[in-house]
């Protein structure tokens, strides 16, 4: 039987094979990122989200934690937090899974298939259970507001000041600092 550092190697270069953008966050392999797109056939589509994976220690046998980075409106994720109330991974979880099932069957099947009665997002529960098409078009908004490719890219907090400022507001600076030269 494999290490289950063998096998955390053996996921995430299967997950990178596969077509998911992942951007690791520290040296080790035990946390990156995932660009994750909404399923085809739900008001999520078109949302695109990064979403936090953290390998345990003792993964494959302990299931990987996930947590969405940007908002998302649905009852079984925390809004404020971005932590996934998902049975499968969280209490169900067995070493034939492996990360890629996580990204192809268990969080599509979530964002497709809310359960209700056990929300971490107590709004988006009520609102699912008293009017379906409200609660789409709330879904759809935060896609809109949240969910697009671009807030699923690199965080305010990456970039450096030099970058936030564009050539023109860069070469106008200086000139205001330095002023006109002398005739």
């Amino acid at each position: 039987m494999s290490s289950p550092s063998k096998r955390r190697e053996m996921d995430l270069m299967k997950l990178m094979m596969s077509d998911y953008k992942v951007e690791m966050i520290n040296d080790g392999m035990q946390e990156f990122y995932v660009e994750f797109h909404g399923p085809k056939e739900s008001p999520y589509l078109g949302g695109v989200w990064k979403i936090r994976v953290e390998l345990p220690d003792a993964y494959p046998y302990k299931s990987p934690s996930i947590g969405f980075v940007n908002k998302i409106y649905h009852p079984n994720v925390d809004e404020m937090s971005g932590s996934v109330c998902l049975d499968v991974i969280n209490q169900t979880w067995s070493p034939m899974f492996d990360l890629v099932n996580v990204f192809e069957v268990f969080l599509p099947q979530l964002l497709l298939y809310p359960n209700a009665s056990d929300p971490l997002n107590g709004e988006a529960a009520a609102l699912i259970m008293r009017d379906r098409t409200a609660y789409d078009e709330r879904v759809k908004e935060y896609c809109e507001k949240y969910a697009k490719p671009e807030d699923a890219g690199a965080a305010p907090e990456e970039k450096s000041s030099d970058e936030e400022l564009s050539e023109d507001e860069y070469a106008s600076s200086d000139e205001e600092v330095v002023g006109k030269a002398d005739p």
